[in-house]
């Protein structure tokens, strides 16, 4: 089939004005949250899961690359085209429906278009909200996909545990609608294949629509920005606080001295806490239901931080309170203000809690040694071990030299697996912008899993990382 006639079957299947060609209107498509990245052939918008497995059957057929597309908020570029311009975007941005909350049993019913964003303001109508909370506002459907987690994963979990089941068109040539799970909450009745798709990048199929828990709306809750007089400190910290507060410890995300300085330099609407400097913070947050006053809570904060304050040597510098959003405000902040500083070489990485403060002494310690110019301006979700392990080249050191940005990246991730037995991918996903980590470090597994995964699914080209094609 020729490229017109492959564009005239699209336009039959999800209607004229669905199907994008011109080079200006896919600019925005061909790119993510650190910039563009792709050159697509063509973007798709299906509007319902029939037509969704009507354009897998047809790119099944044509063997046409598919690369679905949900919120472009993934940052590893995992929802954009390659360069060759052969490869077709589907996106899912019209699959907003259902979107529908059962309060009693706790649930929603999304479609994968659905924003978090609007997800939230449904469930709120019945005090509930999708426990996922995140700096972007990414769709359901690249949610489940790339198995998000966020600065509550500590009290909640990421989206593999808030999820009941998934539909998803199937990447084979029948592009089969399979309904993985029910929306009941206890299922051990067989194999929870939908945990092979939540977090497969694509691989798998095409998520078209989830139906996620939900929890109760937390009525009060309090913040805290404690300034560390030494980074070695947050081990400490975070024992002492899970010990005396439970469950009452909705967030403990660390920020480093360089991403707190970035971010007050160049987002302008920032409130600075501290009058001086401190070499590491750390963002806690309690939040309980209506028999807990915020003037409670922030009672047990201040008790449980006091003995930290005091001694010879005191592991906390300062603390700053705050019921609004203002200290939330300043870590939400910390991407913008990094990507004003230079140009910002992610990784997403996890380790196990103990290890932070040890991997990031060392590995600070490595990279000025070896690149001056480099500024590690990490911050991440300490409770539960995951690390934006964030270098930024400055714009007055010129443009990122060919190859480092991959060398560096790939250098962490390294440490990472092999000398702490943690991730180069905590919750972003696999995409291009760590596909030679994924090669190095994780293809052996993929390989001897992928006899049973075809087995099931019979994968064909689909998603921008190819599993089936990798583990070959």
């Amino acid at each position: 089939m020729s490229d017109i006639a492959l564009i005239e079957a699209l336009c039959a299947i999800v209607g004229t004005g669905h199907v994008v060609t011109g080079r200006a209107d896919l600019a925005g498509y061909d790119a993510d949250g650190r910039g563009p990245v792709g050159l697509a052939a063509a973007l798709v918008r299906p509007r319902s899961v029939q037509e969704v497995a009507a354009v897998i059957a047809l790119a099944a057929r044509e063997k046409v690359h598919v690369v679905p597309q949900g919120g472009r908020t993934g940052l590893v570029a995992g929802g954009a085209a390659d360069d060759t311009g052969s490869m077709l975007l589907l996106s899912l941005e019209r699959l907003v429906e259902p979107l529908e909350i059962d309060p009693i049993n706790r649930t929603a019913r999304v479609g994968a278009g659905v924003s978090l964003s609007r997800l939230n303001a449904a469930a709120a109508e019945h005090g509930l909200f999708f426990p996922i909370d995140l700096g972007a506002d990414p769709t359901v459907g690249g949610m489940v996909s790339a198995n998000t987690g966020g600065a509550r994963f500590f009290r909640y979990g990421d989206v593999r545990r808030n999820t009941l089941a998934v539909e998803l068109v199937a990447s084979s040539p029948e592009a089969h609608v399979l309904e993985l799970g029910r929306d009941c909450w206890k299922q051990n009745d067989g194999i929870d294949l939908k945990q092979m798709v939540i977090g497969a990048g694509g691989g798998l199929g095409v998520v078209t629509a989830a139906t996620l828990a939900l929890q109760p709306r937390p009525v009060h809750s309090v913040s805290a920005l404690i300034a560390l007089s030494d980074a070695s400190a947050i081990g400490a910290l975070l024992v002492a606080f899970e010990q005396k507060w439970g469950m009452l410890l909705t967030a403990f995300e660390g920020i480093s001295a360089a991403a707190y300085a970035a971010a007050l330099a160049h987002v302008p609407r920032l409130r600075r806490p501290f009058t001086a400097n401190y070499p590491y913070f750390v963002l806690i947050e309690l939040s309980g239901g209506a028999l807990l006053q915020s003037d409670q809570l922030e009672e047990m904060l201040v008790t449980a931080v006091a003995p930290f304050l005091e001694g010879v040597e005191p592991q906390v510098a300062d603390v700053a309170l705050d019921h609004g959003g203002g200290l939330w405000a300043l870590r939400h902040a910390l991407t913008e203000g990094l990507r004003a500083s230079g140009t910002v070489i992610g990784c997403d990485i996890s380790l196990r809690r103990g290890d932070v403060a040890t991997f990031r002494a060392e590995m600070i310690a490595e990279l000025a040694r070896d690149h001056p110019q480099i500024l590690v301006c990490d911050f991440g979700h300490i409770g539960d071990g995951g690390l934006h392990f964030n270098l930024v080249w400055p714009h007055a050191a010129g443009a990122v030299p060919d190859g480092l940005a991959d060398a560096l990246r790939l250098r962490v991730s390294t440490k990472v697996v092999e000398c702490f037995g943690g991730s180069f991918s905590a919750e972003h996903g696999v995409g291009p912008r760590n596909i030679i980590a994924y090669r190095t470090l994780t293809a052996l597994p993929v390989r001897r899993l992928a006899g049973c995964v075809q087995s099931l699914f019979s994968p064909v080209p689909i998603g921008r990382v190819d599993y089936g094609a990798m583990a070959r």
